[in-house]
């Protein structure tokens, strides 16, 4: 019987990679745009290899997968996929956490330099005001006089700090699972979460989704921030509290925010903060460009090709 590759959802031009992997493994191809789990199962159905977005690979999903099957994700987190079940039911999972580094840590650079000058605030004010004095958004500490706290410092923060180190920042972290060699080696100061919170001016986060690091920036946070503080997150919504970080806007601890990702995602169109002028979103994007997706199906059709061919995967999780 012929393998078969499976694509349950994507955000590609075409998925040509993706097809001439499975074909020259002699295997069949379908592509589907998948977002819940009855037609995501039903995609699956008798699959040796599965790409995947954002569809969700919950015990149902990969049930009805070929025995010793594996999924890809393409991306770096793999939250939408029940890591429990797959050990469980024998198939493997890979992720691709190499593609996109540079491109985020690009977007994140991006967001945070545009929040510290009040770029994006000074643009809302002009166009319902006419116009502001310079002052008239609050201080603006110079680049050289600012802190910048790093939540996570693995390849995307690392990036990130090599992009901001020629304006003269400050930097500090909160990584407990980071070397310390690696701290000495960026001289980046490690500190806790609640000391990064009370010196930083910019933060920028960078942590996984995980049961620990669920709402880690809440109330309690906001409540150590300086008033004035800006913040990106192109990592991972549930790291915030999103009704904390909505007072922490109004009481002024937090002056601008970027967000590329929420929970849930899409933003619901009844969020309050929808209406809130001091939070820029971009539709988790920050992955996006040419370069990266390019990369991004290579390695994750690359990796298919190695499953198809029982052969040792290069980013396999379990």
């Amino acid at each position: 019987m012929n393998k078969k590759v499976v694509v349950t959802d994507h955000a590609f031009r075409d998925v040509s990679f993706e097809e001439r992997a499975a074909w020259a493994n002699g295997a069949g191809f379908a592509c589907f745009s998948c977002t819940g789990e009855a037609e995501t199962a039903a995609a699956v159905d008798g699959a040796d290899v599965v790409l995947v977005n954002f569809a969700p690979i919950t015990h149902k999903v990969l049930s009805r997968m070929r025995p010793g099957a594996t999924v890809i994700r393409y991306g770096i987190g793999y939250d939408n996929v029940d890591i429990d079940a797959a050990r469980e039911l024998g198939v493997r999972v890979a992720n691709v956490p190499d593609y996109g580094v540079e491109t985020v840590a690009d977007h994140a650079a991006a967001g945070l330099l545009a929040l510290a000058r009040r770029i994006p605030v000074y643009n809302h004010r002009i166009r319902g005001e006419g116009w502001v004095l310079p002052g008239d958004v609050g201080p603006i500490r110079g680049f050289r006089s600012m802190v910048v706290g790093l939540v996570g410092l693995g390849r995307i923060a690392q990036a990130l700090h090599t992009r901001l180190v020629p304006f003269g920042f400050e930097f500090i972290a909160y990584d407990p699972f980071c070397r310390s060699e690696t701290f000495e080696r960026l001289g980046i100061e490690s500190v806790d979460l609640v000391e990064l919170a009370r010196r930083s001016h910019a933060i920028s986060l960078h942590a996984p989704s995980t049961r620990e690091t669920f709402r880690m920036i809440n109330g309690d946070f906001f409540a150590e921030l300086q008033p004035g503080a800006v913040l990106v997150n192109t990592a991972r919504g549930p790291l915030i509290d999103e009704a904390a970080l909505a007072t922490a806007i109004s009481e002024g601890r937090l002056a601008a925010v970027v967000l590329d990702v929420t929970d849930p995602e899409p933003l619901p169109l009844e969020s309050p903060l929808r209406d809130v002028p001091e939070i820029i979103f971009t539709p988790h994007a920050a992955f996006y460009d040419e370069d990266s997706l390019r990369r991004l199906q290579e390695l994750a059709s690359d990796e298919a090709g190695r499953a198809l061919r029982d052969e040792p995967l290069r980013c396999q999780i379990i």
